[in-house]
């Protein structure tokens, strides 16, 4: 049943229109448990079950939308970020947007590529050169922080071609697998900058419903994010082992143990294990005397 409420009561949420964080970011909102409505080229997500509204958009438009509250909540990378913020602080904003908590994908860092066969021996190597990027705030940050003058060559795209165009003689630019350094003849030589994907909120105070809606929206992402590597494991536990059981298993609160009917020398144990529960961990449970182990995915859950 779709949220019958005013435009300005309903939740705006600002992601990547195309790009690595597109897909993880919609996924994650319906874990959530929202449900949208897209027509056909359109560049909004319509929420028909909660007044949530989802819009699509350039991800350095992002921080903007999201500081200059057109939106509430922004899903961007932290590179993205760092760069505006560095902005609008050179233009002396005082109402930033605060981040909220980083997510579980877009893994990546922003990095010094240079020609292959030229070694990295430290920031100061960099004094003189010609460095392109696409983050050109976030560069010059670094060289000033490392006491270094360089030339920042700005560039919008393609930064991995400068070098071979003559325009550069390294690049700064964003790094996951390194195949598109090596492609181009460049090897990934010291990082400055680690990230991921990371929800933003406005500097304004949001009431009334809208309040309760993002506070339950915020619980839920948190939910979903605990149970990402969360397992339930249960088990059968001799009672005279059951302190060395329980400090196996990773990651988790204080077990539920539970009495076994007719058994006096042997409980149950329930837990959620808030990490992966791997094979080695189920071997040294047996060995300290566990049995009958099962371990289950976690759908949802609530602190």
């Amino acid at each position: 049943m779709a949220m019958r409420m005013t435009t300005d009561a309903r939740i705006k949420i600002a992601v990547q229109k195309s790009g690595r964080l597109t897909d993880h970011s919609l996924e994650l909102l319906v874990r959530c448990g929202l449900s949208y409505s897209r027509g056909k080229d359109q560049l909004i997500c319509y929420g028909e079950n909660m007044p949530v509204d989802v819009l699509l958009v350039r991800d350095d438009d992002i921080p903007r939308l999201v500081q200059e509250d057109i939106c509430d909540l922004g899903i961007v990378g932290l590179n993205i970020i760092e760069e505006r913020r560095l902005e609008l602080i050179s233009q002396g904003e005082k109402e930033l947007f605060s981040e909220v908590g980083t997510l579980d994908f877009g893994q990546c860092r922003l990095s010094f590529g240079l020609p292959a066969g030229v070694p990295f021996e430290g920031p100061q190597q960099l004094q003189g050169k010609r460095i392109a990027t696409t983050y050109p705030r976030i560069l010059a940050d670094y060289l000033k922080r490392n006491g270094v003058e360089a030339q920042i060559v700005a560039f919008s795209g393609a930064v991995e071609i400068a070098p071979s165009l003559g325009k550069a003689d390294l690049i700064c630019d964003l790094v996951s697998s390194g195949s598109t350094l090596r492609a181009h003849q460049l090897y990934e030589a010291a990082t400055i900058l680690e990230s991921r994907a990371t929800m933003i909120q406005t500097p304004k105070a949001l009431v009334g419903e809208k309040a309760r809606w993002l506070q339950r929206l915020l619980l839920r992402i948190q939910g979903v994010l605990q149970v990402k590597e969360s397992k339930y494991i249960m088990l059968h536990a001799p009672r005279s082992a059951l302190k060395a059981i329980t400090a196996l298993l990773p990651g988790s609160e204080s077990p539920t143990i539970i009495p076994l009917e007719g058994r006096d020398d042997k409980v149950a144990v329930h837990a959620v294990c808030r990490e992966n529960v791997f094979w080695e961990t189920l071997e040294q449970l047996k060995e300290a005397g566990a049995s009958s182990m099962l371990v289950l995915p976690v759908e949802k859950m609530l602190a």
